[in-house]
């Protein structure tokens, strides 16, 4: 069975955007060792005009092949003009408010994005499901989540857009790995406790 994955940047208190969802904060922090990580071992979750100007466009799905992301996460890209921000993947964006898709790459999911999301884990395939946000679709799905992907960056925020929203349960998960890095970011990747 395929797994389900959120990888997520946040603050050091755990917010994922300030209270409008803005991140810009955390992106400006990005240097070159840590996009170099990026480019390097998470080709999959750039988007695809990342993948184009960090020379890793025609690099075969390593790990990754499908994508969920809530409406807000979706209209970051749509609010610059790319209707399929992910374009080598397969794209599902969780909407009640989005009629019709603007890219035939783009499959809205009106209904349970529970159903769906277990609809995708149980097909036949070597690659596993990307969850890149938001904090309300995240938060329907953590009895989903296999895998926990934390690219934290060295700020806090005070107060904003938590990781997960809509009332979430106490959910364990044991830490497999932490990464450091130079600027002070770092990637904690943790695993479902069964």
């Amino acid at each position: 069975m395929r797994k389900l994955t959120y990888l997520i940047a946040c603050s050091i208190d755990g917010f994922i955007g300030d209270p409008s969802g803005d991140a810009s904060a955390m992106t400006a922090l990005l240097d070159e060792e840590f996009i170099g990580y990026l480019a390097a071992e998470r080709p999959d979750t750039l988007p695809t005009p990342a993948r184009e100007a960090l020379g890793v466009a025609d690099r075969p799905l390593e790990r990754f092949d499908t994508v969920i992301q809530g409406r807000g996460s979706y209209d970051v890209g749509l609010k610059q003009g790319l209707t399929s921000p992910y374009g080598h993947l397969r794209e599902y964006v969780a909407s009640r408010s989005l009629a019709e898709s603007p890219d035939p790459n783009v499959e809205i999911v009106s209904g349970d994005i529970v159903a769906k999301v277990r609809e995708l884990k149980a097909e036949d395939s070597e690659f596993d499901i990307y969850l890149c946000g938001g904090a309300t679709v995240a938060g329907g799905l953590l009895d989903e989540i296999d895998e926990l992907i934390i690219k934290t960056y060295p700020l806090v925020y005070g107060s904003g857009m938590p990781m997960f929203a809509t009332g979430v349960s106490l959910t364990h998960f044991t830490l497999d790995s932490v990464r450091t890095f130079g600027s002070g970011a770092l990637v904690r990747t943790y695993s479902r406790k069964r």
